[in-house]
């Protein structure tokens, strides 16, 4: 309890650069945390509707009956490509397009539906690089602003002690410190996150060849 009453008075009576480095990295971690706990149930979600509409996809039931049950929001991406997919091919079968015109159409439609979802899933994963890569440097800045500080002070004394320069270090290692709390669960965040989009989109892609055979063979029946 002591050690966090010194570290607290350490903060308290630190210079105002370092305590704006401090408040800087304090918002940091905040904003990284927020976002990590975001994605989390986004890619979550993202895993358990793959899993559910994949499963639904294969029951075998009339594709047009299948699409009017589809529901994006239920079921997440891949039951967005589905429906980008089929509502192309729908569509462009109706206008007489040819064979190859149609699966062309339709598997352009799912690639932006695919992109969209992917590009969703990636929001804030910027934030945690930026995070991740800033914040030890920043904590270094005020760490080394901190230290200059208290070798400054000690310019106007004839016998410097170890009490007397104690404390600025250890007020200005705190920065160090709290950079590097920031920094460490948001670069393993980003790289699991970044791991999570690869793996969906290759969940996606098969998706995307399957579901482009199933098509190829409603025309030529």
């Amino acid at each position: 309890m002591a050690g966090e009453l010194d570290i607290l008075e350490l903060v308290l009576h630190s210079g105002p650069v370092v305590k704006a480095v401090l408040l800087l990295l304090l918002l940091a971690s905040v904003l990284s945390w927020g976002a990590i706990i975001d994605r989390s149930r986004a890619f979550s979600k993202a895993r358990k509707t793959a899993k559910t509409f994949r499963k639904k996809f294969w029951e075998g039931d009339d594709l047009g009956s299948f699409f009017k049950r589809a529901k994006p929001k239920k079921y997440g991406g891949m039951c967005s490509i589905f429906t980008a997919g089929f509502k192309e091919f729908t569509t462009t079968r109706e206008h007489g397009g040819e064979h190859v015109t149609i699966i062309n159409n339709s598997r352009r439609a799912m690639r932006v539906a695919q992109n969209r979802e992917l590009t969703r899933l990636e929001s804030q994963l910027t934030l945690l690089a930026t995070v991740g890569s800033t914040s030890p440097y920043v904590g270094l800045f005020g760490t080394v602003w901190g230290i200059l500080n208290s070798f400054q002070a000690l310019g106007s004394v004839q016998q410097a002690t170890l009490n007397m320069v104690a404390p600025g270090i250890a007020e200005a290692l705190i920065a160090t410190a709290l950079g590097l709390f920031a920094a460490i669960p948001a670069v393993i965040a980003y790289n699991k996150y970044t791991a999570e989009i690869e793996r969906l989109e290759g969940e996606y892609d098969d998706f995307i060849e399957e579901f482009t055979n199933v098509l190829q063979r409603q025309l030529i029946r």
